[in-house]
């Protein structure tokens, strides 16, 4: 489970067999999304406010995700992304 970034109790992680569209994951405790790079659509269910953050999150560092989703699809290491402050 390639871990991307950890913060507030959330773990976003991207898989390299993953399917399109771009998107990565998001575990907080017993919860878990999909969520895509582009758009921001989410499978999955998460408490509002920590659901908040990974969009937040998303927002800064959608350029990041996305180089690290081409790292995926060429089976590269992924970089590690600065957690939400």
């Amino acid at each position: 489970m390639p871990i991307v970034s950890r913060f507030l109790g959330i773990i976003i992680t991207m898989y390299w067999s993953d399917h399109s569209p771009p998107h990565f994951h998001a575990k907080y405790g017993e919860y878990e999304i999909i969520v895509t790079i582009d758009g921001g659509v989410v499978e999955g269910k998460f408490p509002k406010r920590a659901l908040k953050h990974v969009l937040e999150w998303l927002d800064l560092h959608q350029e990041e995700l996305l180089e690290n989703w081409r790292c995926c699809q060429r089976r590269e290491p992924l970089k590690e992304i600065a957690p939400l402050e």
